[in-house]
Parts: structure tokens; C-alpha cells; sequence
């Protein structure tokens, strides 16, 4: 039986052997958006004390206090407030930063297929611009819906879903209304896109290049961690920013990016543009690995079936 096996092996690889090389093709635009989205699943607890942290001022909004309130009031369930809308968001901001940053990749590498740095980071900046500005409706959702139960009852907004706060916030505050915030959150998708993607890239290149690491889960693992450190340092004054001038609604006291900056650490000091930081890195650091492990699983999984189907062996 196992000779069978054996002979009935060696015509496949050999059949293989005898296939052209070509260059992979590039995986569809919107593997981006399910492998957030899939990664979001796992972090959304995550991403929802973060933004309670760092819309609570004050002495008396510590991590402890914070899990206990949720806890308390709106028992485990409360951990995932707004999924619907952080699996929109995901499905616009991510979907959006994602295919961008491949299809420029692509148009700015060199004939040898390499690509400086440099070329790198101004696609990640563009791609998290393009990226930020479909997502602001959504992440306007996902704030105010994660932020609704540490509100008084009277104040709170009671948004049903995700699509029903876009419509509720579009006939309250108008079309405009929407993109409330959207300088932060654009100026903080820049960053991010950036930072994430262009140090992933980065990091897995100095990796392959030492004698310890080979294309496969360590690597992927190894280099978005990485990613998820640099990511969550250099975004996070702008992720306060952005959580606290999407949450002030109406009458918020904010006017523009750098005045909520200035504003915050008079009144906050300058720790209040990282409060909320370990566990928006305990999130990124899982999210980012996630994604990026998922992102890599899709693309192995439609490559083989490329590569069956249309008879084609790659470089």
C-alpha cells in the first residue's frame, strides 16, 4: 500500500518540476480587510479599554477601575460593545490602507522588483491617508459605541448597530458629522499605515537577512511584533486626540488637531497624550501579529491554488 502511495507521488512532483516559473500574482485587494477583521475578533476587549481609558480625565481612570466598572455594569458581553461597527471599520479603513499600499508598492518598485525604504514609507503614508478618510465614519461609530457605557444613562447615545449610528449621526450632526475628527484621525492612519506596514516589510527583510530566520510563522510573528512596538509609540498622542475629539460630540472644546493637543497636556500634562498606552500596545501587539499572520496564511493559501490551477511553479 504505502508503494502505491510512493509511485503515485513521484508523476505529481515530477509533473510540477516541469511547470514554468513565473512571478507571483498579486492576491486580491481585499485580503487586508479579512485578515483585520479576523484579528479584530480576538482584540476588540482590547481596543475597548483603551478608548475608555483615554476618554476618562482625571486620576480615577486607572486599567483596574475601568475592567471592574464593565464588569460590573455590563457583565463580559460589555467587553465587546461596537463589534459591529470595529468589523465595518476594518472592512473600510483596513480594506482601503491595505490595497492601496500593494498597488503602490507595485507601481513604485524598481524593474527588479526591489524597493527602497524611502519608496516604502511614502506608500504606507499615502495608503494610510486613503485608508483614514474611509474609515473616519466608522471609527466615529466604534468610539462612541465603545464609549457609551461609561456614560450616565441620560447621556448615553444607545446606538443599535453600527449602521444605525451612521444614520443617526448624519440626520443629528449632518453629512458632516461623520467625519468629525477626521484631521486626527487621517494625520494617526498616516502614521500608523506607515509605521505598521512599511516596519513589517522592514523588519522581515532584516530578519531573512540573519542565518536565524526563514519564511514561516516565526518570521511572521518576529517581524510584527516588532511592528506593533513602533507602530503603537509613534501613533499614540494622535490616537488620544482622535478618541477624545470623536467622543465631545457637538460641543466639543477642541478646534483642530494641534490646539487638542495643546489643550490636553495643559490641562492633562504630557502623559495624558500616552494615557491609554499599554493597552493599546497589549491590542496592537496582538492585532498587528493576527493580521499580519492571517494576511500571510490567505496569501500562501491563494498562491498554492494559483499555482495548481494554473500549472505554474513561481520564482
Amino acid at each position: 500500500m504505502a508503494d502505491a502511495n510512493i509511485q503515485t507521488q513521484v508523476p505529481i512532483i515530477s509533473e510540477k518540476a516541469g511547470w514554468p516559473v513565473v512571478k507571483k500574482p498579486h492576491p486580491p485587494f481585499y485580503f487586508g480587510g479579512f485578515a483585520a477583521c479576523a484579528a479584530n475578533f480576538f482584540t476588540h476587549p482590547l481596543d475597548l479599554l483603551k478608548v475608555r481609558l483615554q476618554t476618562t480625565k482625571g486620576a480615577n481612570g486607572g486599567l483596574t477601575t475601568v475592567v471592574r466598572s464593565i464588569i460590573s455594569q455590563q457583565g463580559v458581553l460589555g467587553f465587546y460593545n461596537g463589534i459591529s461597527a470595529a468589523v465595518l471599520r476594518q472592512m473600510t479603513y483596513s480594506m482601503a490602507r491595505f490595497a492601496t499600499y500593494e498597488e503602490l508598492k507595485k507601481q513604485m518598485s524598481s524593474p527588479d522588483g526591489s524597493l527602497p525604504f524611502y519608496r516604502m514609507a511614502v506608500a504606507g503614508i499615502t495608503a494610510g491617508a486613503v485608508g483614514g478618510i474611509c474609515g473616519t465614519p466608522a471609527d466615529i461609530v466604534l468610539v462612541r459605541l465603545q464609549n457609551d457605557g461609561s456614560l450616565p444613562a441620560a447621556q448615553r447615545r444607545n446606538y443599535k448597530n453600527a449602521f444605525d449610528g451612521l444614520f443617526r449621526i448624519a440626520r443629528a450632526e449632518g453629512p458632516l458629522g461623520l467625519f468629525k475628527g477626521a484631521v486626527p484621525n487621517v494625520s494617526r492612519a498616516m502614521l500608523m499605515t506607515g509605521a505598521q506596514l512599511c516596519s513589517y516589510d522592514g523588519f522581515k527583510q532584516l530578519l531573512l537577512s540573519t542565518p536565524y530566520f526563514s519564511e514561516g510563522l516565526l518570521l511572521h510573528f518576529s517581524a510584527s511584533f516588532l511592528s506593533g512596538f513602533v507602530s503603537t509609540t509613534i501613533t499614540s498622542p494622535f490616537d488620544v486626540v482622535k478618541t477624545r475629539v470623536m467622543n465631545a460630540g457637538s460641543n466639543s472644546p477642541y478646534r483642530n488637531l494641534f490646539q487638542a493637543m495643546v489643550l490636553i497636556t495643559k490641562e492633562e500634562g504630557i502623559r495624558a497624550l500616552y494615557k491609554g498606552w499599554t493597552p493599546s500596545f497589549v491590542r496592537m501587539a496582538p492585532q498587528t501579529i493576527l493580521t499580519f499572520i492571517f494576511l500571510e496564511q490567505f496569501r500562501n493559501f491563494y498562491w498554492n491554488r494559483y499555482s495548481i490551477r494554473k500549472q505554474v511553479r513561481f520564482e
